[in-house]
């Protein structure tokens, strides 16, 4: 079937504003902003901006309405290797933001290499930054395309941590992510407010250690996709991508003193992978949550929840890439117990984030769609024209009968639209009574939309 685009200004603020895909009891996900190409990070400056980076290069800023502005924040394609898991993929804002305009960013360069830079806002416009300004902090062979990692995040102890895959190709055959001397498959803590480019904190693991660099803050991680640090707690939560069973969350504790090794390339989660030459099973720290790739492929680590919400608050949010899966996890006593909380096909989530007040969101890398967590009873209503249309059953499963009230227009077709505002159905409207199959959909929210020559009445129905 082709999907059509529809561009109705209606229905784009209908989407934006009424048509949620229902989740567990009194939270949903609706859509914030759209028309992004491939975002892959969502970040604020401390003020009530959201950030997106788009994978080519380009970062674009989100006013508090959902709007994009025109001009890009920052624009560094000019030097962004960008495809596959390649590209511009993670931003920070510095503490000190707002009176030293720094913030630093992770990216792919033309050599394949990751690249850690740091760039200035433009003292005369907060809606630009100059791409000039740029000071590289440090840059790390890549031997292979895939595994970047790609997170850098400012930890509550004002320190630049650095998320870095293993190097890449399948079961790390260098064995780099167990190798203290290489900064591939680790975590990595730096001073950015003093030396130059950067100090190595005094109290890192392996500081004095002739036999490991100083930089590394734990180790054992395969494809750190996406790390958090709990705003409130400080623990720091990272969702590693898992080889070919196991997708795993990891979380260190804030009285952590670092040192924690994750177990790649030894294990993939809590599952043996290859412990040629591994240490005894109790020198490894194993997943808080995992899920095998009967549930999904790919994981994308996200945030504890610590905005407004409360029947959310203090869980943790992760999803997957392939099955748009989206789970929390919250503690019950002594263990960290799982919800899922819903599926939303058509996005391939790609990264979550927060704004500045805890308000949580999370990013479809494929529909290009910035979506948000928001409370059913913060006054969102059914569009009115709903009351005139018939849906029985609703929710359906296949089967669906479709018509209009008494009183109201006829029309000349239905049409179904998913919430990425594409046809995926059309047929004529022949009847005030019409039984359609729509077996054929993904589960989820989508807009039923009766159009006539003379008026377009929409009405929200949800598949099974």
């Amino acid at each position: 079937m082709m999907f059509k685009n529809i561009t109705s200004r209606t229905l784009l603020f209908l989407l934006l504003l009424n048509l949620t895909a229902q989740c567990q009891q009194n939270v949903e996900l609706v859509p914030f902003a759209t028309g992004f190409i491939n975002p892959v990070e969502i970040s604020h400056a401390g003020d009530d901006r959201l950030f997106v980076i788009e994978q080519a290069g380009l970062i674009r800023i989100v006013n508090p309405d959902g709007s994009i502005n025109s001009e890009p924040f920052l624009n560094i394609t000019d030097r962004v290797k960008s495809g596959g898991e390649q590209g511009l993929l993670g931003l920070a804002f510095h503490p000190n933001y707002t009176s030293n305009g720094y913030f630093y960013v992770n990216y792919t360069d033309d050599n394949n290499d990751t690249h850690i830079a740091r760039f200035n806002v433009t003292a005369a416009n907060p809606q630009l930054a100059d791409a000039s300004s740029e000071k590289t902090l440090l840059v790390v062979e890549q031997p292979y395309q895939n595994h970047n990692g790609g997170e850098v995040a400012f930890g509550p102890d004002g320190f630049l941590y650095i998320g870095l895959g293993d190097g890449g190709s399948g079961g790390d055959p260098g064995n780099r992510a167990q190798n203290l001397m290489s900064y591939l498959g680790k975590m990595l803590r730096i001073d950015v407010n003093n030396g130059d480019p950067y100090e190595i904190p005094e109290d890192n693991p392996f500081v004095n250690n002739p036999d490991a660099l100083g930089e590394i803050w734990a180790y054992g991680l395969r494809n750190p996709w996406r790390f958090s640090f709990d705003r409130e707690t400080g623990n720091l939560w990272i969702g590693d991508v898992g080889q070919n069973q196991i997708e795993e969350i990891d979380m260190q504790p804030v009285s952590s003193s670092g040192g924690e090794n994750y177990g790649w390339r030894c294990y993939e989660g809590s599952n043996a992978y290859n412990t040629d030459g591994c240490d005894a099973i109790e020198n490894y720290v194993f997943p808080v949550f995992e899920y095998s790739h009967g549930d999904g492929c790919s994981v994308t680590g996200g945030f504890v929840y610590r905005g407004q919400i409360s029947e959310i608050q203090g869980h943790y949010f992760l999803a997957d890439y392939c099955t748009d899966y989206i789970w929390t996890l919250h503690l019950d006593g002594n263990s960290w117990n799982s919800n899922l909380f819903g599926q939303f096909s058509g996005n391939n989530f790609s990264t979550f984030g927060e704004d500045v007040n805890g308000e949580l969101y999370i990013a479809g890398y494929s529909s290009g769609t910035i979506y948000k967590f928001k409370d059913t009873t913060s006054g969102l209503i059914e569009p009115a024209d709903s009351k005139k249309v018939r849906v029985s059953p609703n929710p359906f499963h296949d089967q669906v009968e479709i018509g209009l009230k008494e009183g109201t227009k006829s029309s000349e077709y239905i049409r179904i639209i998913n919430l990425q505002g594409m046809e995926v159905f059309k047929s004529p409207y022949v009847s005030d009574s019409q039984m359609i199959n729509l077996g054929f959909l993904p589960g989820g929210v989508y807009v039923l939309w009766l159009d006539g020559k003379n008026d377009k009445i929409y009405s929200k129905i949800t598949k099974l």
